[in-house]
Parts: structure tokens; C-alpha cells; sequence
């Protein structure tokens, strides 16, 4: 789950001031998940929009906008109001935005109406939470499911800092130090030992950008 947050609306009139058409698409899952790229989110961007002078030439809500095939098909469907638009707002992740930009055929200046905050699990009461960074090189198998490099301040790969105090971590005494937690996994799990292990710095070569898995042959 990517999670979004909007942008002020103030900051999102002025990045369009140079257009007066406008066409919405939002987001069917991430973005609609937090409540920031449904159907009624773009409803009420629509209102915001006509409000401050704008026209908005339509809308659509793709259940994928990061995946192309699903992204066409919803473009096809309103490229009549497409054709009207001088400009596209996207209520989605980068991921929709770029993806809009890469299989847009009408030349259509592209704006994002939010920011791409992380990536989280949701649990049972639809909270969202910062669990994984994505590194390319995963070590929940010997820290008991539990990624530190996620959830500890300083990324550290071979226990706790000095700096943590009754479980607690010195950048945020809110928080739960990660090696704790790490600790009390394996603890429970008799798999203690393997903290006597050593592990070598991260290989950050593995986190480089950009990515890409090319699957077509």
C-alpha cells in the first residue's frame, strides 16, 4: 500500500493557473484506500476546481492507474473529455502520475494533487503503518520479522544504539526502539544466538535507483 497525502488546495489552483480545462483521475486502490484519490475525493476536487474558475472536462478512477493496460482502458473510455482538457490533475501516487505521463498520446500537461508519503501495511481498524523500505536486501529472516532497517531511526543492521532508554528510541521516546523488539521476537522464538552474529555493512548498490524488471521477452 503507497500511502498519499493531498497537497494544499491553494498549492494545487496555482500549480494550474496557466490552464482552464482540466480532466481528474484518481486512484481505485492506494489512493481511495486513505481516502485521498476515490471517487469522492475527485468529486469534491471537482467542486474545488469549478470553484476557483475552473472547467473540469471529466473524471475517471482507474482501479490501477500504476498499471498501464488498466490506466488505458479507463483513458479510452473518456477520451472525449480528454480531447477538451488542456491539463491532467492525478490523485495518485508518483507511480500514477508518471504512469499517465508514459501512455498519455494527447501531449496533456500532467500535475499531482498529492504527495507520496511511504509505503505501509494496514491493519484490521484501516490505520497504516510504515513497515518496509523496499532496500533489495531483506533481513527479516534473522531479525524475527521485524526490519530495522524500517523501523530503527538509524537504519542499524547489529543492535541497538547507546542512545536507547527503557526500550524507547532517542529520536523519538514515543517509539519503540526496533532492537528491543527484534530482541523480544527472538527471545520468544529460543533464536537469541543469532544476535551473536555479526552482519557486514549494507550493500547499498541493492537500493540504487532506478530500478526495473523487465519481464517481456
Amino acid at each position: 500500500m503507497i500511502i498519499t497525502e493531498q497537497k494544499p488546495i491553494q498549492n494545487i489552483i496555482d500549480s494550474l493557473q496557466e490552464y482552464s480545462r482540466i480532466f481528474i483521475i484518481g486512484c481505485g486502490e492506494c489512493a481511495t484506500a486513505c481516502k485521498t484519490g476515490g471517487e469522492a475525493e475527485v468529486l469534491k476536487m471537482k467542486k474545488e476546481l469549478e470553484s476557483s474558475g475552473k472547467t473540469v472536462t471529466g473524471s475517471c478512477v482507474p482501479s490501477a492507474p500504476c498499471i498501464a493496460a488498466k490506466l488505458k482502458a479507463e483513458l479510452s473510455k473518456n477520451i472525449k473529455g480528454l480531447k477538451e482538457a488542456e491539463a491532467v490533475l492525478v490523485l495518485s501516487c508518483g507511480l500514477g502520475v508518471q504512469s499517465f505521463r508514459d501512455n498519455d498520446r494527447l501531449g496533456l500537461a500532467v500535475f499531482p494533487a498529492l504527495n507520496t508519503v511511504f509505503g505501509a501495511v494496514m491493519d484490521a481498524e484501516g490505520n497504516f503503518y510504515e513497515k518496509c523500505s523496499m532496500c533489495g536486501e531483506c533481513v527479516l529472516d534473522i531479525t524475527g520479522g521485524i526490519c530495522p532497517v524500517t523501523l530503527c531511526a538509524k537504519g542499524l543492521l547489529n543492535g541497538p544504539c547507546g542512545g536507547m532508554n527503557k526500550g524507547k528510541c532517542e529520536v523519538d521516546k514515543d517509539q519503540d526502539c526496533a532492537w528491543v523488539l527484534i530482541y523480544k521476537e527472538l527471545e520468544k522464538n529460543n533464536k537469541l544466538e543469532s544476535l551473536k552474529e555479526i552482519r557486514p555493512p549494507k550493500d547499498f548498490k541493492k537500493s540504487g535507483k532506478p530500478h526495473k524488471l523487465v519481464m517481456a521477452k
